[in-house]
C-alpha cells in the first residue's frame, strides 16, 4: 500500500478497526524500512476482496498490491504496451494522421472498457486505415510516442534482479519493437500492420494478438522461467494476464482491469510496482 504519509498516519487505525471488524486477524501495519510512504499490512486470513475494498475505501488514491505471501521479484514481467508502458494509444495517434483519430479512438476506449469484442473493433479500425503511408509510423513514433515515468526503470530494475521481460500488446510491432528496445524489454509479441506498396493496406499480417494471447504469453514463461510473475495491463484486454500472474498489477487502469486485478497504481508511476514488490530504492537501475 502506498499513499501519501500523511493520508497512511491518519487513515491506519481506522483501517484496522474497519478489518478487524470483518473479521481480519491484524498481525502488523507498518512502514517499509526507508519508505515511509508504503505501509504493509499483514493479516489472517480472509477475503482478499473485502480486503481490498476496506484499504481503498480508507486510503485512496494509492497504490496497493495484495498477496497471500510477502511479495518479492518475479522471474517473469509481462506487460502491456498502450497506456501502460507508453503514454498513448498508437492506433488512436496513427489514425490522427489519416483525420479518423475521433472516430478510431471512440471505438479504443469502447474495447478497452469491454464493450466491443477486441479482435472485431482491432480489424475494423486497422481496415480504416487502409491508403495511410507506412512514413506516418515513423512520424508517430517521433512525435507521439514517449514512454511513461518510470517505465525503464521498472524494466531495467527487474532484469538486474533476474526476471525475463516481456511486452505484448494487442498494438503493432512496428511501434512495439522499438518501445522494447528503448525500454530494454528482452521479448516482444504483438500484431503487424499488413503494408503494400509503402501503404497500409488494412489488414494485419499473422494471428490476433488478444487477451487470450497475452495470458499464454505469460503461462509459457512462467513454465519456462520460474512460479512468480508480474504483469501490468490497464484495459479490459489484460484482466485474463493480471489475473493469471502472480502479481496483476492495474497501472492507472479501467475500472473493469482494476477490478480484476491483485492491485493497482493509481497515484504513482511505474516505480511504484517496485515498491510494491519491496525492492530497495538503492537497488533500482536508474542510469
Amino acid at each position: 500500500m502506498i499513499a501519501e504519509p500523511a493520508a497512511l498516519s491518519a487513515n491506519c487505525d481506522k483501517a484496522i478497526h474497519a478489518l478487524e471488524a470483518r473479521g481480519f486477524r491484524i498481525g502488523s501495519a507498518e512502514a517499509l524500512a526507508g519508505a515511509d510512504d508504503v505501509l504493509q499490512f499483514q493479516t489472517g486470513a480472509g477475503d482478499a476482496g473485502v480486503l481490498r475494498g476496506v484499504l481503498d475505501a480508507h486510503f485512496s488514491p494509492s497504490d496497493l498490491l495484495v498477496a497471500d505471501h510477502a511479495p518479492g521479484v518475479p522471474k517473469v514481467f509481462v506487460s502491456d504496451m498502450d497506456s501502460t508502458m507508453i503514454s498513448a494509444e498508437c492506433i488512436d495517434e496513427l489514425a490522427d494522421f489519416a483525420g479518423l483519430k475521433d472516430q478510431i479512438a471512440d471505438i479504443t476506449e469502447r474495447a478497452m472498457q469491454g464493450e466491443l469484442d477486441f479482435a472485431e473493433a482491432l480489424t475494423g479500425r486497422v481496415r480504416l486505415l487502409g491508403g495511410l503511408g507506412e512514413d506516418a509510423i515513423l512520424q508517430c513514433l517521433e512525435q507521439r510516442i514517449a514512454p511513461m515515468p518510470g517505465a525503464r526503470v521498472l524494466v531495467e530494475t527487474l532484469k538486474a534482479q533476474g526476471c525475463y521481460t516481456v511486452l505484448v500488446t494487442g498494438g503493432f510491432h512496428q511501434f512495439a519493437d522499438p518501445v522494447a528496445e528503448q525500454l530494454g524489454f528482452q521479448r516482444v509479441v504483438a500484431n503487424r500492420l499488413a503494408v503494400e506498396h509503402g501503404k497500409l493496406s488494412g489488414g494485419l499480417v499473422g494471428d490476433i494478438v488478444d487477451s487470450s494471447v497475452k495470458e499464454q504469453v505469460l503461462r509459457e514463461e512462467v513454465a519456462l522461467r520460474g512460479a512468480t510473475s508480474l504483469a501490468t495491463g490497464d484495459g479490459a484486454n489484460d484482466i485474463p494476464m493480471l489475473m493469471a500472474a502472480s502479481y496483476g498489477i492495474a497501472y492507472h487502469a479501467k475500472p473493469k482491469a482494476r477490478a480484476a486485478a491483485h492491485g493497482w497504481v493509481e497515484q504513482g508511476d511505474l516505480t511504484s510496482v517496485l515498491k510494491l514488490l519491496g525492492v530497495p530504492r538503492g537497488d533500482w537501475v536508474t542510469a
